[in-house]
């Protein structure tokens, strides 16, 4: 099976490539594939435009670089994305990612009636957010719920893609060794495609 690592820092040496990068390596020991979208390195365009705009309406085609990242997902049987918490959520970078890519007639389809056709049924997502705070400021202040309810909920349940994985891999300011975040995102890698090897009568 194949999983799409989407990740979204600016600094290469981040640890949140480093996470990315034990994620397909874990994947990888356990006899799947993966490919890491760096969307820094690969210059992708967050800007919601007026090409964009069109294609929501159905005016006009989806823009070819937003094509070319729906082909990515739809060849890929798991979504992982990878990255920082920016103000108790994910970067503008990726968000835009996700405003483009996941557009109106290929992750959902808006139909006549007010309903909405939810299209990534088939499509299982990893959500790995690196965080500078202990998780005891995100549970007493509620981010951690708030960020399940936006992302979670808000993006990938409005679309059908069931969330397999939502995790924050958190790494305070004083911490001398980031090893055991590290370590987490290897174990992820190589059990995200357990689920799919169990015997349907396996329950």
């Amino acid at each position: 099976m194949h999983a799409l690592v989407v990740v979204s820092h600016p600094d290469s040496a981040s640890l949140t490539h480093a996470a990315a990068a034990r994620i397909a390596e874990g994947i990888a020991r356990s006899g799947h594939t993966a490919e890491i979208a760096d969307l820094t390195a690969e210059g992708f365009d967050p800007r919601f435009g007026a090409a964009d705009q069109a294609a929501h309406l159905k005016q006009a085609a989806p823009p070819a670089d937003v094509v070319a990242e729906q082909a990515r997902i739809d060849r890929a049987d798991a979504l992982v994305l990878v990255y920082p918490v920016y103000w108790w959520s994910m970067p503008g970078l990726m968000k835009g990612w996700i405003d483009r890519v996941f557009a109106n007639g290929w992750a959902y389809d808006e139909v006549p009636g007010g309903r909405t056709e939810k299209k990534l049924g088939r499509l299982p997502v990893h959500l790995v957010g690196l965080g500078g705070a202990d998780r005891g400021t995100y549970v007493r202040h509620g981010y951690d719920v708030a960020m399940r309810t936006q992302i979670d909920h808000g993006i990938f349940g409005y679309c059908g893609a069931p969330v397999a994985t939502s995790e924050l891999l958190l790494v305070p300011p004083d911490a001398v060794d980031p090893a055991e975040a590290l370590a987490a995102a290897r174990a992820l890698g190589g059990r995200l495609f357990e689920a799919a090897r169990r015997p349907a009568d396996a329950a």
